[in-house]
């Protein structure tokens, strides 16, 4: 497969407080985060609130300045482009190529402007087209995400919550994107609207040949989407794999934790797994030394207190692990490996 974007030593640190009696103290959201999206793939990024997920997403686009590390954008022909040295001015092109959709279509939707103007708005920004052509490409556009045409004078309050995420879709697919974000894009709706969004979604990639980062905190909605699977911890990449190898085996504890609070509709299978996450996520500023993840692990041990472990290939697979047992541990995996279509 062909790289499309790749993240080199990322690190993203906020610094809060401070003043003439206090002194300043630094919560570091990312930590040295390294990835590659391939073209035409759906890379989900996973893991609990908190975790960076969606501060990793905005710092891609460069919604957020980075501290530290490189966003590389791969064009047609293997040259690449630096996203994160270019100033405003200099990206915008690329913001054509890289679009973002938003967990909450009613606030990222300006409540005082009409679909068709909402959709248009990215089109007019980056001086595509005007006029009758602008009108058919907002008009094919919303169509091919279930919205009608004589529906695009209407506002934002006037559509479902399922519609307004269809219309922040359009927003995202008007310019002919080639990667396209979608933070919690489907968190926000019902299980019902959830899954024709994510079929959706799906064709739309198959139409359109798109490439997908899927940021979400819901395991069962990454197993039915993604290809490949990133999953986070207080800022951490802890583990990378292609979906199918997740499910039936994780190598990391917490993917393992994560797995256990799926829910399970046959009675059958519930004994020994748990109904909910176990313990608290550290603070992000008085991180835990060691593997981050040790205050919560059973399994860990001494040297998991003591020293970080490195993200890497384990025995020879596709899957990636911080965990200096990773090659050893027997975890267990979901209740079913297999993806599951979802029915509209």
């Amino acid at each position: 497969m062909t790289t499309l974007l790749s993240v080199e030593n990322l690190s993203k640190v906020y610094t809060l407080g401070g003043g003439l009696f206090k002194q300043s103290r630094e919560l570091v959201a990312l930590n040295d985060i390294n990835l590659t999206v391939e073209a035409g793939e759906t890379l989900a990024i996973v893991g609990e609130s908190g975790c960076g997920k969606t501060t990793l997403g905005r710092c891609i686009i460069k919604a957020q300045p980075v501290t530290e590390g490189k966003v590389f954008y791969h064009q047609d022909g293997g040259q690449k482009v630096e996203l994160t040295s270019l100033d405003k001015r200099a990206i915008k092109p690329w913001r054509r190529d890289i679009r973002m959709i938003f967990q909450d279509p009613m606030s990222s939707l300006n409540p005082n402007m009409r679909v068709f103007d909402i959709v248009a708005e990215p089109l007019r920004v980056h001086r595509i087209c005007k006029g009758r052509e602008l009108e058919e490409r907002v008009v094919s556009t919303l169509a091919k995400v279930g919205i009608p045409a004589d529906a695009i004078g209407r506002y934002p309050h006037a559509f479902s919550g399922g519609q307004r995420q269809r219309i922040g879709i359009a927003r995202a697919l008007v310019l002919d994107p080639k990667l396209v974000i979608a933070d919690e894009a489907v968190s926000a709706l019902d299980v019902s609207i959830q899954a024709q969004v994510l079929n959706l979604l799906d064709d739309l990639k198959e139409e359109f040949g798109l490439t997908y980062i899927f940021i979400s905190h819901d395991l069962g909605v990454v197993n039915y989407i993604a290809d490949r699977v990133v999953v986070m911890y207080l800022g951490h990449v802890v583990e990378t794999s292609p979906t199918e190898l997740l499910f039936e085996r994780p190598r990391h504890p917490y993917t393992e934790m994560l797995l256990e609070a799926l829910p399970i509709a046959d009675p059958t299978r519930r004994k020994g797994r748990n109904k909910e996450l176990k313990g608290e996520i550290p603070y992000l500023g008085n991180r835990p030394q060691g593997c981050p993840f040790h205050t919560r692990c059973k399994y860990a041990e001494d040297k998991c207190r003591a020293e970080k472990p490195v993200l890497r290939p384990i025995n020879g697979t596709a899957q990636m692990a911080a965990c200096h047992f990773a090659e050893t541990l027997n975890l267990k995996g979901a209740y079913d490996a297999a993806p599951q279509k979802v029915i509209a």
